[in-house]
């Protein structure tokens, strides 16, 4: 086991690192631990954030789709059938864009973070054996390599070592309560992400899918416990995340972009949109539903045959210029035929 947490530790110590030099480097420019937790946060979910609104968009996508599920539920019912309804069921999210665990990408993103974040907390607070400070994964020229020494080995921000949990031994219980609402901040925050979603879809009229409503009342629970045992730097960066989240979904509903129909109606060209608007908008005049008569087609005028008629007579028929007559030719006088004798 212990082989195994090595080679897993030789294999993320770049990453360690890398966060280390970044919690410097913002460290450096503000000197203050939770202020520099609280940029690395904006950062990592900075680089997070098309995650978030792909699974935002997946999340409004299978609430949308609820009404075909059930049918498809309904119509493919009992133990003989499942296979049938998982292949309609994958068929629908295919083509609608949907993913069923779309939801869940957030947080299945958010652990490798939790536990980069918890690893290099975990090595800023180091000590050796005789109480003497030696932060890990930072440079050793940096300010904060400098301060952890001083304060030998304690992240001290607002009052609190962010090295410590909730159930840590404090000085006294006044000293342990802001340990213990940096979790109750963070589960409430999570929570009122979950009521921004549900609001939302109830203005809208879409239900939320069982399983993922199960999802959102377990998940805080379980990250509740989560948050006792994980040093409050941890938390912090949990309770700057999901404020992230907040305001990133909040910007999505107002810009609409978590509409699934709104790419669709975008994508559809300029005939075919005039063409869907005419079909779904009658041709109405004033208040009456009934749709307006179509004036008759003129047919063609055409030449008469019969008398001509008199002009402003109400006929639409043009007149026929009269047809030339050729002149008949004129009959041979004596004179001409005396002549024509003579000259044979």
């Amino acid at each position: 086991m212990a082989s195994i947490v090595h080679t897993i530790g030789s294999i993320f110590q770049p990453i360690f690192r890398l966060f280390g030099w970044l919690l410097a480097f913002f460290y450096g420019l503000v000197p203050n631990y939770a202020i520099s937790i609280a940029l690395l946060t904006i950062v990592i979910m900075g680089a997070l954030t098309p995650f978030t609104i792909k699974s935002t968009k997946s999340m409004m996508a299978m609430q949308k789709l609820q009404p075909e599920i059930k049918k498809l539920q309904q119509k493919y019912k009992g133990p003989e059938n499942r296979q049938i309804l998982n292949e309609e069921l994958m068929r629908l999210y295919r083509e609608e864009g949907a993913n069923p665990v779309g939801g869940c990408l957030p947080v299945l993103l958010q652990a490798p973070f939790l536990f980069i974040l918890y690893s290099v907390i975990k090595g800023l607070a180091n000590t050796t054996a005789k109480g003497v400070a030696q932060p890990r994964y930072i440079p050793t020229t940096s300010k904060m390599y400098h301060n952890l020494i001083a304060s030998h080995g304690q992240i001290n921000a607002f009052g609190m070592d962010l090295n410590l949990k909730p159930f840590s031994s404090h000085g006294s219980i006044a000293a342990a309560i802001p340990f213990f609402v940096f979790v109750v901040v963070a589960v409430a925050l999570q929570y009122f992400q979950m009521a921004q979603m549900n609001n939302r879809n109830k203005k809208t009229g879409q239900a939320m899918p069982s399983q993922q409503v199960a999802m959102q009342r377990l998940l805080p629970i379980f990250f509740a416990y989560f948050y006792m045992v994980i040093p409050a730097a941890v938390v912090l960066y949990m309770i700057v995340s999901t404020l992230i989240r907040i305001i990133t979904q909040d910007l999505m509903f107002r810009a609409g972009v978590s509409n699934p129909n709104k790419g669709a109606e975008k994508s559809l060209p300029a005939p075919q949109k005039a063409i869907e608007a005419n079909e779904e908008k009658p041709d109405t005049a004033g208040g009456d539903e009934k749709p307006l008569p179509r004036p008759p087609s003129r047919p063609p005028s055409r030449p008469s045959s019969g008398p001509r008629s008199r002009p402003g007579a109400g006929s639409t028929s043009p007149k026929t210029p009269p047809v030339a007559k050729k002149p008949a030719p004129n009959p041979p006088t004596r004179a001409r035929t005396k002549r024509r004798r003579k000259e044979r």
